[in-house]
This record gives structure tokens, sequence and C-alpha cells, in this order.
């Protein structure tokens, strides 16, 4: 080269004594022509093949030509065409003497054919859909840095010769660099979108959730190991090209590394310079340049390297959501039952997080490590064998901290009891109509503490072993630098500490620090990934249902020799079961409670375990469960079910179901949107709803489970006529129809009988009549008491569809539109820090203070020992000095440890009462409340937002106090130094603070948008679990799956920006740091004659600190902003409408009342909500003591109201009750609803013992409740089960059939055997043998009670002593059954549907 030089009359291409060794250095004319020319192009032509190839692979969508690309384009040709005119310039002015000017004609003609590769990258950056790029951003910056030593050198020769001298070169030069300063200048603006692309299309399902759906969940041959199971399925979900994303992990992190150790080589030549008196300016400032420059690229490499860690962990997260999600909809009954709505939440929403911090923080496990070895090496270097006395000190505090995280590990227990608590919410919020009606709140609130206390305490232990580690770590720089430069000292007393030694020293213990920080938070984080991946695998390897349970064959619908359970374990549900049905017949099927009639269509649909035998089911199947399963979606949504909407089918499916009455009543007919779980529908409505959507299906095979035991008398006949009997519109199709009906019976074609499990006859309805056996002698048992089953469907349907379902969108986007853009209001502020208490926050914030005298104090101390001069070759009183340092230092350690631990009590003692406050706002608050509400925006509540209240604010305001604390010291020991410093730092502050305003309301909105977009999630998982059986009979999975998708790509859609937001602001706030360190170094050199070294030392060592303390402090104060949204969250629902008192202080209330049992309406008025129309309208009425009155009417008429309204469910509009001769507005709700009972309509279970479902408050003996079953005909059942009264029933009582449930609900009657018994539809779900059982107890066993009776079968009522009919909130008639009758009125025509009359 320097050959090459010297043939175009040039210098050497390198020479120190013009570079280096001088007090005016340059470059030499060769190095500026050649190197600084041809490194950029360099960079381009290298690496330009691998980029496109990269264009190549990544096609968003072409972009548009806009104003943008045309000006790169033009400038682009501009800068072409000077290098092209320079080469022709040349080669015509010199063309005598071509060999002289090689240099001078190669370098325009390399520079122009580099921009035209660069303009031709631009096009197809373009073609591509690259809205930005880096890599061109990288080559301006190169050309125009390197352009910076030539513009010198050319405005220093136009200065000494003038510029006339060559004005054509100059001008030339001075518009190719202004050219390629405004290229740079437009690199930095993003292009216009892709047509046809979204902006945040990138983190859509195409990029950041591809999960397939059709992928097994099994894995072949040899079971893995749980963690291995959810690893191997993250990695094939989220990285589908092979994991090219976690090998982009790797160089950043290195590369930081690199910089992070070049740093205190840099001040080491710094303090050099300070020491050299002789040395030049331009050196000190050319080190605090470079200072600034490698921290801003160590900024750079570690923010994009965040990105990514955070990218391929948001990816993580999603993909294991959606294997959590695939899991549940292939999960069998028995797995299914160990695992809870609850729990599987808890997997999606903590687990899937911990998961997602373990891919963002696991490189600091094996880079922490190097770090700490490259560090100590160094130090090896400065201190000699003193260094081993750090290496120890990092030995000994590893274990250490080894230890605590194994102790943290096994506490984790916490989420045992967490995942106990929110199961346990997941209940009652299913279950708040049954707590409300039984007064049972307290006992499930004492259930619910219970749980959080043992949470809590496990939480505590956690957090002071966590404080612990963070003190041993925090001191970790201090007890290394106490060990080495006591030995260094004590070793020989000519080992002196100077500036240089100990300011070094520091730097490479300040940067060990990190690792040594980020290693126990690393390894916790892999300990609590490790724990949820257990947690993953053993849910993703729970038992499956098997595909062969139901094979497709020619025959129509048969099981040969068919044993079933619901699990390998349990006993067999049905027992050799054999029957065949022909296509196009009806079969029905019937048998007492609890026989296996729900079982047996469960095995049709491959729901159980088969043991033996075959299952057979031809074309596709359509299934009505006995629980309608209803979507919070419109009435048409719920019915069309996913397919195309056929108008002329869907309104003859309307009016074969009876759905049309009822659509005119509802606000937007069948655009109606429904609640949750249905809950603006009444129990007849969603029966029917729910048939239709079979009906629709157009399926060849129908299994219908009791669609008929909701729906009234003259509605149950219609729905048979035109839908399921000989003449409806499946007249064609296969139907299998458990019932528990006679009339139907002489219509079915096969009528199959269950005893215990077993077919014990079938045939037709002929057959078994002739046959004389326990059929025949059933039927004619009743067939005189009724020869039509009558039901009438329960009365709260009108009032609800006039005002739930508005409601429902109100509150929705009352909660989207205001409550989540507003500012975080300071009060949320104050009601937490009122929680914890002024006693406490006052010593916490002067622990801070006292840590971080104690730690100002040892730095400036050690800054007066490194400039203490060296007499003879030693220093005096180093004994005193190591003292006093150490002293200092041990004293900041305890400060630490006391601090921490005292923020986290302060945290568990908030944390406390806003889940406490929280629990009884909600315990506490009207049913209306809870059909308005979705329960997944509850239950997020009490999982996600308690969580956040729990770790995230304490850890938040620790972080953030200490670094508060922290950036006061360095800034107190800057202006020490270089008081000058404040006319930088201030300018800065106000930068700083305008950055990290913008930054923390943006961050905020976005915090409260995925929070509201998270809820969705939840609630659809929830709705999925419960009705996984009908989406599996109707193959719907992958919609389902698709729905799943799209609700977690929207909640990215704020995530996303979220933490990209993060970076900009690290990004951002890093140079603002970077800018203090290059001030604090500039003003060190200008003051070098006055300053020592070792507070030049000090102040720059300090000011490297700031870049990480600024980013710190608002990432923090960030995270305790958006998790005091949390709190916001949580103390939502303080000011909600509440129901009265629970008790009444003072009352009066005798123990017994009430003793008679009376019961008086006073002009009762009821409504529904304020500005509805009157559901009661003007009762007045008497009901003696021990009387019986029956309650009947049309759906709508006010029959449940009357309950609701005694109950005090809803409270009176107008007018007054009376019990006893008490007006029950004046006692406690308490007092009232434990006084008096119900049996309600849906039988609700908790998951707990069978006692603990009869009596919560173990107010009885074993013998009365043994008493009870035996009353209810539940003794021989329960006696039977394996733990008797200890039988643990799942979530919702699912391991119990519907009738089994519906006795257990009437044991818990008998067992409290109040005056007063209100019977809310009870016999709905169970046969006739078993609801004349029932009533013949209730007879017998409440003969001296007043009972109400809203009626379900007429002949239930026929021998009260007064029937009252309702019509649209009045009483129409009122008198005996008789007599009634005898009037021919509207009871009597009831009575005539029934066939009683």
């Amino acid at each position: 080269m320097d050959a090459f030089c010297r043939l175009s009359g040039l210098d050497p291409l390198w020479d120190w004594n013009r570079t280096w060794y001088t007090a005016n250095p340059d470059l030499t004319q060769c190095f500026q022509n050649t190197v600084l020319v041809w490194v950029p192009c360099i960079y381009l032509w290298l690496l330009a093949p691998f980029y496109c190839l990269h264009l190549y692979c990544h096609d968003h969508g072409r972009i548009r030509m806009s104003c943008l690309c045309t000006a790169k384009m033009v400038l682009g040709f501009m800068l072409a065409s000077f290098g092209f005119v320079e080469f022709f310039y040349i080669l015509l002015e010199r063309s005598q003497e071509i060999q002289q000017h090689m240099v001078f004609l190669l370098s325009p003609i390399i520079r122009s054919m580099t921009v035209i590769l660069a303009l031709c990258i631009i096009q197809l950056e373009r073609i591509r859909g690259c809205r930005s790029s880096v890599f061109l951003f990288l080559f301006w910056v190169l050309a125009v840095v390197c352009s910076l030593v030539p513009l010198r050198a050319k405005i220093q020769l136009a200065m000494d010769e003038g510029i006339a001298s060559d004005i054509v070169r100059y001008l030339a030069f001075f518009s190719y660099f202004t050219i390629q300063l405004a290229q740079l200048f437009l690199c930095c603006f993003a292009d216009q979108p892709p047509e046809g692309k979204t902006i945040l299309e990138k983190v859509g399902r195409g990029e950041c959730i591809p999960l397939p759906s059709k992928r097994p969940l099994r894995y072949p041959g040899k079971k893995m190991p749980e963690q291995l199971v959810v690893f191997n399925f993250c990695c094939q979900d989220t990285f589908p090209f092979g994991g090219n994303d976690v090998i982009h992990l790797l160089p950043p992190s290195s590369s930081f590394l690199t910089l992070l150790l070049c740093l205190p080589m840099n001040r080491v030549l710094l303090l050099s310079f300070m020491k050299d008196e002789d040395a030049p300016l331009w050196k000190g400032y050319f080190y605090a340049t470079l200072m600034f420059l490698l921290s801003c690229l160590q900024s750079l490499f570690n923010h994009q390297y965040m990105y990514t860690c955070f990218t391929v962990g948001m990816r993580v997260k999603t993909a294991v959501m959606g294997l959590v999600y695939r899991k549940s909809l292939v999960i069998n009954s028995s797995a299914r039952r160990t695992c809870t709505v609850g729990e599987i939440v808890n997997l999606v929403s903590a687990d899937t997080q911990k998961l997602m911090d373990f891919v963002v923080y696991f490189n600091a496990v094996w880079l922490a490590p190097i770090e700490i070895a490259l560090c100590l090496f160094f130090l090896w270097q400065h201190l000699g064998p003193s260094a081993l006395a750090g290496i120890t000190t990092v030995i000994l505090i590893f274990p250490l901290n080894g230890f605590i995280a194994k102790k943290r590990s096994k506490l984790q227990v916490q989420m045992k009891f967490m995942d106990g608590r929110i199961r346990l919410m997941n209940e009652i919020l299913n279950g708040i109509k049954i707590l409300k009606f039984y007064a049972w709140e307290k006992a499930f609130l004492e259930q619910v503490l219970g749980y959080r206390e043992k949470e809590l305490k496990a939480l505590k232990k956690s957090q002071i072993l966590y404080s612990i580690s963070i003190a041993s770590f925090n001191s970790s720089s201090f007890l290394i630098a106490f060990a080495m430069f006591g030995v260094y000292v004590m070793l020989d007393d000519r080992n002196v500490l100077d500036a240089q030694k100990v300011f070094v020293s520091m730097a490479l213990i300040n940067i060990l620090k990190t690792p040594l920080s980020q290693l126990p938070f690393a390894i916790s984080t892999t300990m609590q990934a490790m724990v949820s991946l257990r947690r993953l695998g053993k849910y993703l390897c729970a038992e499956e249902l098997k595909v062969d349970n139901v094979s497709k064959a020619p025959l129509n619908v048969a099981i040969e020799n068919g044993t079933f359970s619901w699990s390998a374990e349990s006993p067999p549900c049905l027992k050799r079961i054999n029957f065949h049905v022909p296509r196009g017949s009806l079969v029905a099927v019937v048998g007492h409670v609890g026989s296996g009639k729900s079982s047996l269509l469960s095995a049709m649909l491959g729901e159980t375990e088969k043991r033996s035998g075959s299952v057979t089911v031809k074309g596709s199947v359509a299934y009505v469960p006995q629980q309608a399963w209803i979507q919070n979606a419109t009435v048409q949504d719920n019915i069309i079910f996913g397919r195309e909407k056929l108008k002329t089918w869907y309104n003859r499916v309307l009016e074969a179901c009876a759905l049309l009455p009822d659509l005119d009543i509802l606000p937007a007919g069948d655009s109606t949107e429904i609640g949750e779980k249905g809950l603006n529908l009444s129990g007849g409505q969603k029966q029917r709803v729910s048939l239709a959507r079979a009906v629709y299906r157009k399926a060849d095979v129908y299994l219908l489970d009791d669609p008929l035991s909701a729906v009234d008398a003259h509605v149950g006949q219609h729905i048979f006529d035109k839908v399921i009997g000989p003449k409806g519109v499946l007249r064609d199709k296969t139907r299998i129809l458990v019932t528990h009906g006679m009339s139907f019976l002489p219509q079915a074609d096969l009528i199959l009988v269950l005893v215990d499990g077993e077919i014990t006859e079938s045939g037709s309805y002929q057959e078994l009549l002739s046959r004389h056996g326990a059929f025949a002698d059933f039927i004619h048992t009743f067939a005189n008491t009724e020869r039509k089953e009558s039901v009438i469907q329960r009365g709260n349907g009108s009032f609800v569809q006039k005002g739930k379902s508005n409601a429902y969108h109100l509150y929705m986007n009352n909660q989207s539109l205001c409550s989540f853009f507003l500012q975080v209001k300071l009060e949320m502020y104050k009601k937490y820090f009122k929680t914890i208490g002024l006693a406490l926050i006052i010593p916490i914030v002067f622990l801070y203070g006292f840590q971080q005298g104690a730690s100002l104090g040892y730095n400036y101390w050690l800054s007066i020992w490194a400039d203490d001069p060296v007499v003879n070759g030693t220093q005096t009183d180093t004994d005193l000095k190591l003292t006093v340092f150490g002293a200092l230092g041990f004293v900041q350690g305890i400060a630490i440890f006391g601090t921490t631990v005292a923020i986290s009590i302060c945290g568990i003692i908030a944390s406390r009462h806003l889940h406490m406050d929280l629990l009884i706002n909600v315990l506490r608050s009207p049913m209306s409340f809870f059909e308005s509400t979705p329960s997944g925006n509850l239950l997020n509540r009490f999982a996600k937002e308690i969580d956040a209240i729990d770790c995230m604010v304490p850890d938040g305001l620790k972080m953030m106090l200490s670094y508060v604390f922290k950036l006061m010291e360095v800034c107190i020991i800057v202006l020490m130094a270089t008081p000058f410093a404040a006319v930088i730092i201030l300018p800065l502050a106000f930068l700083y603070a305008f950055v990290q305003s913008f930054y923390v309301a943006t961050s905020c909105q976005l915090r409260r948008l995925e929070a509201v977009s998270r809820s969705p999630i939840y609630t659809h998982f929830n709705e999925t679990v419960q009705g996984a059986s009908v989406i599996r009979a109707f193959g719907e999975q992958s919609r389902f799956i698709l729905q799943a998708n799209e609700r977690v790509d929207f909640n990215q859609t704020s995530y996303f920006p979220r933490f990209v937001a993060t970076r900009w602001l690290a990004v951002n706030l890093e140079f603002v740091g970077n800018g203090v360190v290059l001030a604090a170094a500039i003003l060190s050199v200008m003051g070098k004659n006055t300053l020592s070294p070792g507070i030049v030392g000090l102040a720059v060592s300090h000011s490297l600190q700031v870049t990480g303390i600024l980013s710190w402090i608002v990432r923090s104060w960030t995270d305790v902003e958006n998790n005091i949204v949390s709190v916001e969250r949580v103390n939502e629902y303080a000011d909600t409408a509440k129901e009265a008192s629970w008790s009444v202080e003072g009352s009066s209330l005798p123990l017994a009342w009430p003793q008679q049992g009376t019961i008086e309406f006073q002009d009762y008025g009821l409504q529904y909500r304020k500005g509805l129309e009157l559901a009661l309208k003007g009762i007045t009425l008497q009901i003696h003591e021990r009387e019986k009155v029956g309650i009947v009417g049309r759906t709508g008429a006010g029959k449940s109201s009357l309950a609701l309204g005694i109950f005090r469910i809803l409270e009176a509009a107008k007018g007054k009750i009376f019990i006893d001769g008490v007006n029950i507005a004046d006692i406690g709700l308490h007092d009232l609803r434990s006084r008096i009972t119900i049996i309600p309509q849906d039988p609700v279970l908790f998951s707990g013992s069978l006692r603990m479902n009869l009596d919560p408050f173990d107010t009885y003996t074993d013998e009365e409740v043994w008493s009870s079953l035996e009353l209810a005909h539940l003794k021989n059942f329960v006696s039977n089960l394996p733990n008797k009264l200890n039988y643990e029933c799942s979530e919702g009582g699912e391991n119990l059939s519907l009738g089994q449930r519906q006795l257990v609900c009437l044991a818990r009657a008998l067992l409290r055997k109040t005056k007063i018994l209100v019977l809310d539809e009870a016999t709905a779900a169970v046969d006739l043998e078993t609801d004349t059982l029932i009533q013949s107890t209730i007879r017998t066993q409440f003969e001296d009670c007043t009972v109400l009776t809203i009626a379900h079968r007429l002949n239930t009522i026929m021998d009260y002593t007064r029937v009252i009919v309702m019509d649209r909130g009045h009483i129409s008639e009122m008198d005996s059954p008789a007599n009634l009758i005898a009037q021919r009125g509207q009871f009597y025509r009831m009575c005539r549907e029934a066939g009683l009359a």
C-alpha cells in the first residue's frame, strides 16, 4: 500500500510521529484517500449479498414510490455523478501522467459504484416492503464519519491557503459531504407501510404466533420429560426456521461484553493522562470522546440484544398460550377434573410470563461467569495475587446465594396456594347466586383468606431470603474491594494504592457487580421457569381423549359389549352396553337419577374411557347438553355456530325451537349479545338456543340430553312435535333423546331403560309394556297421575332482556373508553401508601438515606486514600484507612438488607389490605353487578393484578428508591470534583424529565390497553373449557383455536409497542447519561492542573454509572406506575353499588325467628334496574303459617321475582315484605337469608368435601348430616363413595350427575330446616319417580313450615292450600287448586294443557 501511495506522490499509509506523537495530530494523505474512502465501500460490497438474500426471504409487500424514496434516489444519483465527474476531470486533466494519479482515479469510481449499489438496495427494499434500513443507515454513518477527517483537513487547508486556490475541488467536496449528511438524515425516517399491510402486522399471527392446530400434542414413542415437552413445542411453534432468533441473541451479548471491558482500559489511559504533566490536551479530549463513543456503542448493542430477547420471549409466551388452549380441547374428563379453570387460567397468565422472563434473562446464566472471570483476570494484572482475595470472596458469595435460591424455589408453594385461591374465586364467581341465597359469603370469605394467608406467609419467607441475596450482591463490590485492597496493603508496605490502581480496580469491580447482581435474578428466573415448566409439562402430558374411542363405520349408531368409565382408575359407569340404532329412528333413554343416561351420550361422543367393546357413529354429530352452554356472543352467532347463515333454514329453525316470541322481547332481536354464560337469558331460553344450534347444524346424528326439562308444557310439546318427533324437522335424522317425560315415550322407535349403568330393558313402548317388567310398573304407577309432563319455564325472562344486554355493552364501553384512558390518579398512590402507614414509610426513607450516605462515605474515603502522598515508597496509617473503609461498607450492607426487608413487608401489608378490600367489595356487590361484569375481568383482578401488587410494586419501589438515592450520590461526587458540571447537568436533567414523562404517560396507556385486551383471553379460555364437549361434538376446534389466536394477537398489539417503547426510552436515556460521562471527562481534562487524580477517578467512575442509573430509575418508575394501575383496577369496585349490610348491629331479632313462617306483601313492587318497568306491580298478599303455596305463570310473569324479593336479592322499588311481622328491609341480609331456605333451579356445588357443600360452617353433627342425606334419598349413594362425607366434589360438582346435585341441594334445605322454604323449579333435572320421592319428603319433613313452590310439574302443587297465578307482574288468580279449576280461568287452561283437568 505504501508503494501504491508513493506512486501517486503521497506519504506512507501510517506515520506515528504525525498521528500520535504530536501536538497537532492528523492522518496521512494516503490513509485519507484510500482507507477512509474504501472502508464504507468494502462494508457495503461485502455484506450486500447477504442482505439481499435476507430481503428475498422476507417479503412484506410492495411499498409505493414515496417522496422520501424519491429524495433518496435523487440525492444518490447526485452523489454518484460527483464521483464520475471527478473521475473524468482527473482523466482529462492528468491524461499524460495517469500512472501517478491511480489513487485519485480509483477512489471516486469505487465511491460512485458503491452509491449505485446503495440505490439498487433502496429499490429492492421498497419492492420487498422494508420500511427502514439499519444496513444502509450504518453505511451512511460510516461514510460521514470517514469524511470527517478529510473535511477537517480541507477546512484547515482553506484557512491556511485560501479557498480560491482550488475552488472547484473545495466546492465539490463540501457539496458531496452535505449530500451524504442529507442521506444519513433521510435514513432516520421510515417509509410508508407496504400495500395491504398494517403497522402492527409484524406482531400478528404470521410472525408472533404460528400455532398450527393439527399437530398432535403427544410425543411418539417413549414419553418425553415434562420440561422437554414444553421446550420442544415452543421451539417448533416459535422458531419454524430452526431457531435463528435464538442464535441472534448471542452476538450482541458478546459484543456488549467486549465493549464493557474496553471502558476500564480507556479509564486507565485517562488517569495516566491526568498524571502526565507533559501530555498534550488533545489526548485528554480524545480519551473523553472515546469513552463517550464506547458507552454509546455499548448502549446500542445492549438494547438491540434486549429487543431481540423480548421478541423471542413474546413468541414463546404466545406459543405456550396456544399450546395450553389446544390441550384444553383434547384433555379427557379424568384429567380435566384434576385441573380446574382457575388453574388453567393461572398457567396462561402467570406461568407463560415466567417462561418469557426466562428467555429474556437466560443469557446471564452463561455470560455472567465469563464476565466475572475476565474482570478477575484484569484485577490480577493490576493487583497481583491480592486478586485471589476477591476470587475467594466471590466463591463464598456464590454458595450463599445458591443456597438461598434453592430455599426460595422450595417456597414456590405459594403458587400452589395461589392456584387454590384462584380456583376457589372462580367457583365463587360462578356460584355467587347460591352463596347469596344461603348467606354463605362469610364461610367462603374465610376459605379464600385462609389460602391468602398461606400464600403471603410463603411470600414473606421468600422475600426475606431474597433480601439477604440482594444485600450480599449489592455489597459484593465493597466486599471484593475490601478483601483485595486489604490483602494488597497488608502483604507489603510498599504496595501503594494510587488513583489508577483504586479506580480502575473499582471500575472492574463495578462491572463485576452487574453479572453478580444479574446471576441471582437469572438463577431465580430459571428456578421459577423450571417450576412453571413442570406445571405446564404436567398439564400438557395429561391424558387426552383417545381418537379410537368412537369409530366411523357403515353401521349408523351402535355400541357392542361396551364398558365405560370416567377414568382409568374409577369403577365403570356403564357396563355390558349393547344396542344398535337404525338410521332415522328416535331412541329414548330413561332411568333414575345417576343411572348413567348422560354417561351413555358421553360414551357415544368419545368423552369417556372405553374399557372394552366398540362404539360406532356414522356421519356428523350434533349434541345438546343437559346444562345449556351459551357463548358470550349474539343469539344468531350462538345458533349458526360458525356456519354460513341460510336465511330460510335459519327462520325455520327459530320457529321450530319456539324462539320467535323471545326474539320479539329481546332489544336487538337475534343481534342481542348474550352475557357470559347466558346471563341475560332464562333457563328455558338458553336450552332452546342450545337446541337451535344443534338443529341448524343439519347433522346426521343428534344426541339430546334432556333438552325439554327447562321449557314449559306447551313449548315442550311444540318442540317435540316440530323438532324431535316423527313429524319434526329432524324426522329423517337419528335422534337419541334422554328424557324424564313419560308423554313422549309412545312416539319413540326404541326405548332404552338404564339401571345402575346397565341397559335392563330395550324395545318399543308397547313391547316394554307387554313384558310387565320394571318399566311397565313404573309407567302404570305414574300414568294415572300425569299423562303429560308439564314444564313451566322460570319467569325471569322478559325483564332481563330489556336491561342486561345493554348494561353489558355499557359496562364494556365504559371500561375500555373511560377507565383506561385516564392518567393514573395520585389517589392510587395515596391509597397504596395509606394502607402501609406513615409510621413505616418514614423509617424506610431514612434507611435509604443512611445506606447511600455510607456508600458516599466509603467512596470518598477511597479517593482521599488514593491521593495520599507516598513517603519512602509507602503510605501512612493504612490500618486506620482500611478499618474506616470496612466499617462504612459493612454499615451500608446492613442498611441495604433493612430497606429491602422493610419494603417487602410493607408491600405484603398493602397487598393483604387491598386483596381484603377487593374480596369484600366483590362479595358485597349485588347480583346485577355479576350479571353485567364478565367473570374473566373479575378473575383477572384476583390473579394478575393481585400478583402485580404482591411482587411487582414492592420490587419496583425497591429499585426506584435505591437508584434515586444512588443518582443523588453520583451528582454530589461529580459536583464536588467539577462544580461547573452543574451547567451541563441541569439541561440534561430537563431533557431527561421530558423523555421520562413522555414515556411514562405512553407506557401507562399501553399497559392499560394490554390489561383490558387480556381479560377477553381469559374469558374465552374459561368459556372454551366449560363447553369443550360441545365444541368437540360439533367439530369446531379449529375455529375456536383461531378465535383464541386472534384474541392473543390483539393483546400483543398493545404488548409489543410497550416493550419497544421501553427500548426507545433506554437508548435515549443512556445517551443522556453518556452526555454526563462526556461532560465529567472533558471538564476533568480542562481542570487537569487543579484536580487531583483521586477525585477525577471518583467523578469519572461514578459518572459512568449514570447511564445505567437513569435507565433503571425510569424503568423502575414506569414499572411502579404501570403496576400501580393494578391498585387502580383492584380499587375500581370500591365505588360500585353494594348490597345492604349483612348484619345490623344492636338488632333485636329473636334467635328463633321466624317462628310461625307468615309472609305478608304490602303493595310490593320490584324492578331489576332503575328506569326499567316494574317486574312486580303492587303485590298485596298474606301467606299464613304452615301454608303451602304454589306459584305458576307463563314466561316473564314474575314468579322468580317473588323469590328474589323475599331473599332481597333485589330490593323493593315500593312497598314492604313482612315475615312474622318483621319488615325484612330493617334487618341484615345474612340475618334474613340464613333463616329462610331456597332450593334453586340450578344446582351448584363447590370443589371441596361433600360435607362442606352441605354445611360450610360446620354447624351440624355428622348424624344430622346423614339424616338429611337419608331423607334426600342420597344415603345409599354417599355410603358407597370412597370417602363418604369427605368425598371430594370436583369444580362445579361435575363428578355428580345433575339430578344428584339437585338432591344435594335438597339435603342442604333439610339440614337447615327453616320455617320458610322456597322451591324454584327444584326438580327440573330429576326423573318422575325421584320427583315423587322429593315431593313426599317435602310434604312430610316440611309439614309445619311455610312452603312456596315455583311450580315445575303442576301435579306437585295440586294438593297445596293455595295457588297464585302470576301474569305480567300482577296476581291474576289466587285460590285453592280446586276452586281455580272450577273458575275455568288461566290456571284451568294450564292444567288442561298438562292433562290434569
